[in-house]
């Protein structure tokens, strides 16, 4: 089992996501995309990314910790 990354993406934003909610993603520069994307994730990290998380590991089977297990770090370097 290779266990070598230590970050993996989840999502991307494109013009034509814009496109599909119904905005001219043409007309939009790079920045403002930057800051759509930025402002998503800011909304995803807080609302839904704690909430899914436990809901698709479970789904995949990944198994939990045991009681008393202090194998949690926590990390603010995430990008």
């Amino acid at each position: 089992m290779e266990r070598n990354k230590e970050w993996f993406k989840i999502t991307n934003v494109h013009r034509d996501d814009l496109i599909q909610a119904g905005f001219d993603g043409n007309a939009v520069d790079d920045a403002t995309m930057e800051r759509l994307a930025s402002k998503m994730c800011d909304d995803y990290v807080t609302q839904l990314f704690w909430e899914h998380i436990g809901v698709i590991a479970e789904y995949l089977g990944i198994p939990k910790l045991s009681e008393g297990n202090d194998s949690f770090v926590e990390n603010d370097d995430a990008e």
